[in-house]
């Protein structure tokens, strides 16, 4: 799928550029190519591409080395916090190099935006991955059965990084809706997760103590997606009407697969 941003930005173009950027023989080799979340890399296209002091240059590096930023994050992400007795040493040592990988990956953000001088976008982001850090570590010591507050946990982790970009930019008209759209996302794979038998540091919160937990989980993403919806019915207060069209979408299209796998399954 190629997105466009006004002005042209062209999604496909910054995922190649990423993937050059983040290409290493032995990393790609162990742990295969890095995930790009292309939901989190439209919205940040779709509020920087908005500034209209930035050239299209200065736009692309400053998305691309964001998203250097949250691909790095999302590696770091798949590390467990803490390393299982009965884990074996060749998963040790698969989740060691991820953790490198992922440093290997914040290299490249500070090194691209050191070649440009912005070295006050660096401090807002080290600010960002210094909050999003400290939020996983809340979530993994947080007490069982919390959903509210493990919800709220969750919603920062995916969602610090745009905002702390927005307010960088002075421009937080896509918050709401990145928010709410990329805490639905989530949701929506915790659940699948669950439906697969496998557990995250947010599922192993509830799903021992709780037997309703996926039906509750449904719901809520349920009662999110209404909430959501109403949202987007006011598009008129947002001027990329193609980035509300694309969220709507998502969510249709994320609605209909759920269903087409309950058939299946049934």
């Amino acid at each position: 799928m190629i997105f466009l941003t006004t002005s042209g930005i062209d999604i496909e173009f910054i995922k190649k550029q990423l993937k050059d950027k983040l290409n290493h023989s032995y990393i790609k080799q162990i742990i295969g190519n890095p995930t790009i979340d292309e939901d989190k890399l439209i919205f940040i296209s779709a509020l920087i591409n908005r500034q209209s002091s930035l050239s299209l240059i200065e736009k692309t590096q400053f998305i691309i080395t964001t998203m250097l930023v949250q691909i790095a994050l999302d590696t770091h992400e798949q590390v467990p916090v803490a390393f299982h007795k009965d884990m074996s040493q060749e998963d040790k040592e698969d989740n060691q190099l991820r953790v490198l990988a992922g440093d290997f990956y914040s290299g490249q953000y500070y090194y691209l935006l050191a070649q440009i001088d912005q070295f006050d976008f660096i401090q807002t982001l080290s600010i960002a991955i210094k909050e999003i850090n400290e939020n996983k570590m809340n979530l993994y010591y947080l007490d069982d059965n919390l959903l509210e507050e493990s919800i709220s946990i969750v919603k920062n982790i995916d969602t610090l990084l745009l905002s702390h970009v927005a307010k960088y930019f002075n421009d937080s008209s896509l918050n709401n809706l990145a928010s709410e759209w990329l805490l639905i996302k989530r949701l929506i794979q915790e659940r699948d997760i669950l439906n697969a038998n496998e557990y995250s540091i947010f599922i192993s919160k509830f799903v021992d103590s709780n037997p309703s937990f996926l039906y509750q989980l449904e719901l809520l993403i349920e009662q999110k997606i209404v909430i959501l919806k109403q949202l987007l019915e006011t598009q008129e207060s947002y001027q990329d009407k193609d980035l509300v069209t694309y969220v709507d979408k998502q969510i249709n299209l994320s609605m209909l697969n759920y269903k087409t796998s309950i058939v299946e399954e049934g």
